[in-house]
């Protein structure tokens, strides 16, 4: 039996992804050899790696990966039929995902603090990152967003603390598991279970299968920290061997919010016996703060330290971003597309901006939107809008006909 050596070299099929890059030059950084291919080669990510002293092919082809390479790293959005993959698998060359680079070069050996749930994963996290690295932890960090704090969606250190997104969606073409199986929680945060992701999940079951795996793989001392007002994190989380806190509004959350006030600058909430104020507006958020500072306390974060990350916290861009203003109409640019974070978002801009009418204008383009699947859902959510615009659907030729969402229907409705 051959015996693989520790790899010298890697090959990134899809690099110029935010992840992508930024694990690409964290290996660099370690020494590695790393090359990769990506048919959107474009400023900045190309300028950033291109400073790393990483080469860069434009598009996908055979001979772009190196004949001694040692792991090819295949993104998520690679699929059969591409060049470099059937390269890869004609070669019979040692290829990873990206969730599992990350588990084998960068999470073992560290306490990863795991947040996931259907909404507010990227808030939560950019949260508790803020907090650690505000209490002088300098945690690695990998977020799905640009969180204005840091200023870039990843860092790969050496800390002992590793805060990431968890997401559902899964891993890879040869990999339908949930990316956030492969990322060793010490401390799992679940904000909220909902069904998404129509192109990949079924049914609501199939997500809460997900969850189930990933909750089983805590360690016994490790910590859960759950929504307890979410009857699906409830049921999904009845039977894991981990601690568990569960966190919100109901009485039987042993941390419990109340006291909640808003204003146009931020949110005020009672945690417990603790206040805390933040400069985000909306219940969603509050919920957010609350399950980053309870994690803080699990670290023993000090609460002086827990208000100072929230008073200096900055947001993250595309989430309700205000990106201009011009003869008084604001423009707000937010991520939002499942009718929940749709609702949540619209109902924060109305306490955040009491005075204004409230335009809402709505881009069906995440492979959910863009199919029938919340149909009836999205006009309830667009509702606490004035009015609402809905574009055409974005790459309208690979949905069929009968699957499609009816932008028309969603407008007369609401």
């Amino acid at each position: 039996m051959r015996v693989r050596e520790a790899p010298k070299s890697f090959h990134f099929l899809g690099i110029c992804g935010t992840a992508m890059g930024s694990v690409a030059a964290a290996l660099r950084d370690r020494s590695f050899q790393v090359t990769g291919s990506d048919e959107n080669v474009y400023p900045p990510i190309s300028i950033f790696l291109e400073k790393r002293g990483i080469a860069i092919k434009a598009g996908y082809r055979a001979e772009n990966i190196p004949r001694d390479v040692d792991v090819v790293v295949i993104g998520n959005a690679m699929k059969r039929g591409n060049p470099e993959v059937e390269a890869v698998l004609n070669r019979k060359l040692f290829y990873l995902s990206l969730p599992e680079v990350l588990k084998n070069y960068f999470l073992r050996g560290t306490h990863n603090l795991v947040v996931a749930g259907t909404h507010g994963k990227t808030t939560t996290t950019a949260f508790l990152a803020w907090i650690m690295e505000k209490a002088g932890g300098r945690p690695g960090y990998l977020i799905g967003g640009i969180p204005k704090n840091f200023g870039e969606g990843a860092r790969l250190n050496d800390s002992k603390y590793f805060v990431i997104e968890g997401d559902e969606y899964d891993t890879a073409f040869f990999d339908k598991r949930s990316k956030f199986i492969h990322y060793l929680p010490e401390l799992l945060i679940v904000n909220n279970i909902e069904f998404d992701h129509a192109d990949i999940f079924n049914s609501l079951d199939e997500i809460k299968l997900s969850f189930r795996r990933l909750l089983n793989i805590v360690p016994q001392n490790g910590m859960v920290l759950l929504n307890g007002d979410d009857r699906n994190c409830v049921e999904v989380a009845k039977d894991c061997p981990a601690q568990m806190i569960e966190i919100g509004f109901s009485k039987n959350c042993a941390q419990r919010i109340c006291d909640v006030a808003f204003s146009s600058n931020g949110s005020r909430f009672k945690l417990g016996d603790e206040v805390f104020e933040i400069p985000l507006v909306g219940e969603f958020n509050v919920r957010n703060a609350a399950m980053a500072a309870t994690a803080a306390r699990f670290y023993e974060v000090p609460k002086s330290k827990i208000e100072n990350a929230f008073k200096t916290f900055l947001g993250i861009a595309r989430r309700q971003e205000v990106r201009g203003e011009t003869r008084g109409v604001k423009v707000i640019d937010d991520f939002g597309h499942h009718p929940t974070a749709i609702h949540h978002t619209l109902h924060a801009l109305r306490h955040r901006f009491p005075d204004h009418r409230l335009w809402a204008v709505f881009e069906p383009r995440s492979n959910t939107t863009r199919r029938a699947v919340f149909q009836q859902q999205l006009p309830d959510a667009l509702k606490l809008a004035d009015g609402v615009f809905i574009a055409q659907v974005a790459k309208l030729e690979q949905i069929p006909e009968k699957e499609r969402l009816n932008p028309v229907a969603v407008v007369g409705n609401c």
